[in-house]
């Protein structure tokens, strides 16, 4: 994977290899289901150390190492669900994990928390943020923003402080060496939604969101006062705030102009604006980590991940970068605060996805080792891009993975759509995927339409095609593969999570005749019950979240009586296949109940119908023993009803 490279001038890698597995043996799903080995790593800003965040099993690990030397700190973080980590200075490094819990005098059903507290590298202390703020939940809100000033680290976070009974969302300052947090702004505004803090420590912008009137505002803070700029009718969300311009003080926005395109708009703080040329077609930004200016960014252009710098030594130093990895997909990871020193993500369609460190001044590149203990080259089956027509004549691109050291002829398939809806798959390592074609399946992931990163106008295609043309997109790419030969249509499958498991519910009850069996990981089944529970959850009143969902599912309220047509859980007596369940018990984005409903929906129908609960798991899976568990009774499944040999 991370090729060699002896050349004169080229950036030589220190390798290491993985005991192969022998062919003929099916590899252990707990490759593919466990956690990833390394979930991240992050370069201090000096240069001088990683923040490597690894599993053991269901257990995470944080270790602190000396670049070129050993292991300065670190700690057993047990099966905390940590979701990142992110330096301030050289020797804190802030963590942020998450806990679904029901919080006392909070009303409302389990939520996920997310917390943040401080790493001190030095003495190996942790200390918590947010806990001792009078008033105050020791929760945040976003992500936390990291900033040296005068040579101290601090940390501005949004948390939630109560207000005459209620939560609004507070900014507060956390000086890490003195371990002082105080309340930094609060504009007594209800609908605040983010704050935007320069170098210099200063909060200069501002997003606010009324979900009830679906408006956006931006205020920027000049002289001490807080004023608006702009505002935006935005009933599908808010548009948040995205960073600083490029000349590091300007205020960025994603946001749709006066035709209705996508723009990254430069806002100044008087509110004059200007708007990045679109060609650039960036979907990621990167940000100077020192400056925190606009630097460049990234987008999946097809199949590659392309990145655009401004500075034309940048780009070329990042294309060198890149071209050393050979054909393998490399992303940025973390560098240092000079950019010197680049931790790298490299994918390999062979031998699966890695870490490397590149040390631009010494010209060479060590690998740090691989995401998943025991993905190598004997145990990822090779995927390619496919594209097909939908019976509409709608091109619809996806992958295709195809199992290992079978012939490509009449092979079992399982159809694996994406979640969202309005997600997508990519070309990179797949670890569910992976793991079915271990077991001899053909697994298709089609980017039905809805699905982003293909346009906005695939994207509207979508609309009011929930349970509809996005189903038949699926099954119209069974029809090909079958067309082609590579399929056996008598032995398809379909399977997913979230969005994917209402597809799965759906490929059992509302697109029949095409799938022997349905797994579905925590999919909605029963529309009118997740949306009057989201209406609920906003005190009775619309919110952008139910707006988005009602466009996809083409209803024009909670109780549009098509809901029901396209809820699986209505449909229960037209299922002809065995359907599998799994749901998270401490799911917070589609309740457990949504499985619950659909189980006593289809044994009260008489079909077959299988429930495997989740304990203590989440609706991504966050937890190694369940996510594994999840994946070994998935595939017993379709191993029974839908043999691969």
């Amino acid at each position: 994977m991370l090729k060699n490279l002896l050349a004169a001038g080229a950036l030589s890698l220190t390798l290491s290899s993985a005991p192969a597995i022998a062919a003929s043996a099916k590899p252990d799903l707990a490759i593919y289901g466990r956690l990833p080995t390394i979930e991240s790593v992050r370069i201090s800003p000096d240069g001088t150390k990683l923040a490597i965040i690894a599993t053991s099993g269901d257990q995470r690990v944080l270790s602190i190492r000396q670049i070129g030397g050993g292991v300065l700190n670190g700690m057993m973080l047990g099966d905390a669900k940590l979701r990142g980590a992110v330096w301030v200075g050289s020797d804190h490094l802030l963590l942020v994990g998450s806990q679904t819990t029901i919080v006392p005098g909070v009303s409302g059903p389990k939520q996920e928390y997310f917390m943040a507290s401080d790493y001190n590298v030095v003495t190996g202390q942790q200390t918590p943020l947010l806990n001792d703020q009078s008033g105050a939940m020791n929760i945040v809100v976003g992500w936390p923003m990291a900033r040296v000033i005068d040579g101290q680290p601090v940390a501005f976070l949004e948390g939630v402080r109560f207000v005459d009974n209620r939560g609004q969302i507070t900014l507060y300052k956390s000086m890490l060496n003195s371990r002082s947090t105080k309340l930094y702004d609060f504009a007594g505004e209800p609908n605040t939604n983010g704050w935007l803090v320069n170098a210099a420590g200063d909060a200069v912008a501002q997003s606010l969101y009324d979900s009830k009137r679906g408006v956006w505002s931006l205020k920027t803070k000049v002289d001490g006062a807080w004023r608006q700029i702009d505002e935006a009718v935005t009933p599908m969300g808010s548009y948040g705030l995205s960073g600083f311009g490029r000349d590091g003080k300007s205020i960025l926005v994603w946001r749709t102009d006066d035709k209705n395109n996508d723009v990254l708009r430069e806002y100044q703080m008087d509110g004059a604006h200007t708007d990045l040329p679109q060609d650039l077609e960036l979907s990621g930004l990167i940000h100077d980590p020192g400056t925190l200016a606009l630097v460049g960014g990234y987008k999946l252009q097809g199949d590659d991940l392309r990145y655009t710098f401004f500075d034309a030594n940048a780009q070329k130093t990042w294309d060198a970068v890149s071209k050393a990895f050979g054909g393998d997909q490399v992303s940025l990871a973390s560098w240092s605060q000079n950019r010197r020193k680049v931790v790298v993500h490299v994918e390999s369609m062979t031998e699966g996805p890695a870490y490397a460190l590149v040390d631009l001044d010494a010209r060479k590149a060590d690998f740090l080792g691989p995401a998943y203990k025991g993905v190598d080259a004997s145990t990822v089956s090779p995927t390619r891009s496919v594209k097909y027509k939908a019976a509409d004549g709608l091109e619809i691109s996806g992958y295709l993975t195809l199992p290992k050291g079978r012939a490509p002829k009449n092979l079992p398939l399982i159809v694996l759509p994406h979640g969202g809806p309005e997600g997508r798959d990519t070309p990179g390592f797949d670890w569910w995927s992976q793991a079915l074609a271990s077991r001899g399946y053909a697994v298709l992931q089609p980017n039905f339409r809805g699905s982003e990163g293909f346009g906005w106008d695939f994207v509207k295609a979508g609309f009011g095609e929930w349970g509809k043309k996005m189903q038949t997109d699926l099954s119209d790419g069974v029809r090909d593969l079958v067309r082609q030969g590579l399929v056996d249509p008598k032995r398809v499958c379909i399977m997913g999570a979230s969005y994917g498991g209402y597809a799965a519910l759906a490929g059992a009850t509302l697109d029949k005749g095409v799938y022997r069996c349905a797994v579905s990981v925590a999919g909605p089944s029963d529309l009118q019950r997740m949306l009057a529970k989201i209406r609920l959850l906003n005190d009775g009143q619309s919110s952008a979240s139910q707006r988005y969902w009602l466009r996809f599912m083409g209803a024009d309220g909670v109780k549009d009586p098509d809901l029901a047509k396209i809820s699986p859980a209505q449909q229960a007596e037209k299922a002809d296949v065995p359907i599998l369940l799994i749901h998270g018990k401490d799911d917070t984005v589609v309740a457990y109940e949504q499985s619950q409903i659909m189980a006593s929906a289809l044994k009260r129908a008489g079909k077959p119908v299988s429930f495997v609960t989740l304990e203590g798991e989440d609706h991504w899976l966050s937890r190694g023993a369940t996510r594994l568990k999840m994946l070994t009774e998935a595939v017993a499944f379709v191993e029974k009803h839908n043999p691969p040999d």
